[in-house]
C-alpha cells in the first residue's frame, strides 16, 4: 500500500481509523487522567462515529480502513500473522503472584492459545492487562485482582500515532505516557501491512501527528507540548522533503495569565489552525498571532534556518492565504479540527452543539482556578452572546459562503469530549 500527502487540499482517498472499543470505558473511568476534556455517553460516541465512518465511505468515496478490523483479519486469513498477534498480546500481560501459580497460569494460557479469537487477543493489546493471583486456605481460594495498565483510551484518534509527509510513513514517538503504547500496536498494523516507514521518531525526541500540516511546496510542523525540538530535527533530517519547512512554536493563550499555562487548550497545530483549500486557512487570529514560526529552505546540505521569523498570521498571508478567523469559543469548541475532503470540502464538527459542554467545563475551572480561566471564560460567554445573535457558528459563517466552501458538519458532541474533532480521529493515508 503506497502511501505519500502531498497537501492537505488534495483529494483524500484513503484513511486510517479506529472505533473505539472496551478501551474507551477505562478512559471515561477518569477522563482528566485519561487525557479527555470531558465525561461523555460512550454509546452515543460509538454511533457518531459510526455516522463519521458512513459519510467518508458513501459520501465521499473515501477508502476507510479499519484500524482494529484489518489486524483481525490479516490474523485470521495467516497463521504467521495470527501467531505474532497472540506473541504481542501474551508479552502485554503481566502476572504476579505465587511463582506456582504464575507458572501455572503462563502454562495454561499457551494451552489455551488455539481457543481464543484474535479480537480478545487484540483487546488484550489495548488494555495491558496485570493479573495479581492471592491463594489463601482452601479449594480455588484466590483473590484475583485484574489491573489496566494504562489502556489505549485514545486509540481512536487516529492522526497522531503517525503521520503521512510526501516521502511516505512517519511513527510517532508520544509525549504522554497514557499514548506512548498506541505507537506499538500502530507500528504492528504497518508491519502487517509490508508498509515501508520512512522513519520512526526516536527518543528523546517526541512528534504526534496532529502538529504535521502538508501544504504542497511546503509544509508546517507543530512544536510545543506534544511535539518537541528534537522531534522537529528527525522530521527536517528524515521525514519530509518539502522545498520550505515552517516550524510553528505552540502559543501560550493570551488569555491564560502568567507562567501557569495549560497546553491542552491547543494542544496540536491542527486545534487552532487548518487548511480549507489552497487558497484559505481556518484558525483563531488570537492564537495565530502569537505563535511564531521559524522559516527552513531545502539545500543540498538539508534544512537551513532563514533568520527571518513571523507570526503565523503573517506568515500564512504571506503564502497568500485568506485566514477565517475564528473566535476563541470556537476554537475551544473544535471548529478548526475539520477534515479537508477535497479542495474546498470539508468535514466539519457542528460546533453549536459543542460549545455549551465546553462552557460548563469552562465555567467549573474559572470557579476552582479563577485567577487561571477567569479571562478566559469571560471571553468565551462573550463569544457564546455574540455566535448566538449572529447565527454564525462554525462552519455556519458567511465566510465560508463567500469563499464557496462545502461544508458538511456532524453532531460529534460526545466524540469531542476525548479532546478532538474529525481530523484528530482520522489518518490521511492518501491524497491526489
Amino acid at each position: 500500500m503506497a502511501v505519500k500527502v502531498n497537501a492537505e487540499w488534495d483529494r483524500l482517498k484513503k484513511v486510517l481509523v479506529h472505533t473505539p472499543g472496551m478501551e474507551m470505558y477505562f478512559g471515561l473511568l477518569d477522563p482528566y487522567s485519561s487525557l479527555y476534556e470531558r465525561a461523555f455517553s460512550q454509546s452515543d460516541a460509538l454511533r457518531e462515529h459510526e455516522l463519521l465512518l458512513y459519510t467518508l465511505k458513501h459520501e465521499f468515496k473515501v477508502d476507510v480502513i479499519p484500524l482494529k478490523d484489518t489486524i483481525i483479519s490479516n490474523a485470521e486469513k495467516s497463521t504467521a500473522i495470527r501467531e505474532k498477534l497472540v506473541k504481542f498480546a501474551q508479552d502485554t500481560i503481566s502476572l504476579n503472584g505465587n511463582k506456582l501459580e504464575v507458572k501455572q497460569a503462563r502454562e495454561e494460557m499457551n494451552k489455551n492459545k488455539n481457543k481464543l479469537d484474535s479480537d480478545y487477543y487484540f483487546n488484550t493489546v489495548l488494555l495491558n492487562p496485570c493479573i495479581g493471583l492471592e491463594s489463601s486456605e482452601g479449594i480455588r481460594m484466590i483473590q484475583l485482582k485484574v489491573t489496566e495498565r494504562e489502556p489505549l483510551s485514545n486509540l481512536y484518534f487516529m492522526r497522531d500515532q503517525q503521520t503521512v509527509t510526501d516521502k511516505g510513513l512517519i511513527v510517532s514517538k508520544m509525549s504522554k505516557p497514557q499514548r506512548q503504547r498506541e505507537t506499538l500496536l500502530t507500528k504492528f498494523f504497518w508491519q502487517i501491512l509490508k508498509q515501508p516507514i520512512v522513519h520512526e521518531i526516536q527518543t528523546p525526541g517526541t512528534f504526534e501527528g496532529g502538529d504535521f500540516m502538508p501544504m504542497g511546496e511546503f509544509a508546517l510542523i507543530g512544536m510545543g507540548d506534544r511535539t518537541n525540538r528534537k522531534g522537529v530535527e528527525q522530521m527536517l533530517d528524515h521525514g519530509v522533503g518539502y522545498d520550505e519547512i515552517g516550524v510553528v512554536h505552540q502559543p501560550n493563550h493570551p488569555l491564560i495569565p502568567g507562567d501557569n499555562r495549560d497546553p491542552m487548550v491547543n494542544m496540536h497545530l491542527d486545534t487552532y489552525f487548518n487548511i480549507v483549500s489552497k487558497e484559505v486557512a481556518v484558525g483563531c487570529e488570537l492564537l495565530l498571532e502569537n505563535a511564531l514560526v521559524e522559516i527552513y529552505h531545502q539545500s543540498n546540505d538539508g534544512y537551513i534556518k532563514t533568520s527571518e521569523e513571523m507570526n503565523l498570521r503573517d506568515y500564512l498571508i504571506s503564502k497568500d492565504f485568506d485566514i477565517i478567523n475564528i473566535k476563541t469559543l470556537e476554537q475551544m469548541a473544535y471548529a478548526s479540527n475539520f477534515l479537508c475532503i477535497r479542495n474546498g470540502t470539508i468535514l466539519a464538527v457542528e460546533v453549536d452543539r459543542v460549545v455549551k459542554n465546553v462552557l460548563e467545563k469552562l465555567r467549573a475551572k474559572a470557579i476552582t482556578e479563577p485567577y487561571r480561566y477567569k479571562k478566559l471564560f469571560n471571553q468565551a460567554k462573550k463569544d457564546y452572546r455574540e455566535l448566538r445573535l449572529q447565527g454564525q457558528f462554525f462552519p455556519h459563517k458567511k465566510e465560508i459562503y463567500q469563499h464557496d466552501i462545502d461544508a458538511y458538519p456532524l453532531n460529534l458532541v460526545n466524540l469531542t469530549g476525548g479532546y478532538g474533532g474529525a481530523h484528530c480521529m482520522s489518518c490521511a493515508l492518501k491524497r491526489g
